[in-house]
């Protein structure tokens, strides 16, 4: 068996201590990123369906038509309204809007 006085001895080493499970860690990260990127180069292989395709390319909505539906809009008349935090109540806050107006 290994004597107590070497057990002793690695578990002091700073090099066992911190050093192999940095290198572990910087290895074994290497190889998991190298896996993770292959499946965005994967995703980017896989053929669509024809008739999904032809449904993306009709519904392609472009700035320009988006401001085309808003170019005669007026802004005048607006009221700004604040939302509920996370931690109110909607229903409450709701509430107090139509009361407050």
């Amino acid at each position: 068996m290994v004597a107590p006085a070497v057990l002793r001895a690695l578990r002091k080493n700073k090099t066992l201590s911190y050093g192999v499970p940095m290198l572990l860690l910087v290895v074994g990260g290497s190889f998991g990123l190298r896996e993770f990127s292959q499946i965005r180069y994967d995703a980017v292989k896989i053929k669509i369906d024809p008739e999904l395709e032809k449904k993306l390319k009709m519904n392609k909505i472009s700035l320009e038509s988006e401001y085309e539906k808003i170019k005669d809009s007026t802004f005048e008349d607006w009221k700004n309204i604040r939302g509920p935090r996370p931690w109110e109540d909607p229903d409450l806050l709701q509430g107090q809007k139509s009361r407050n107006s």
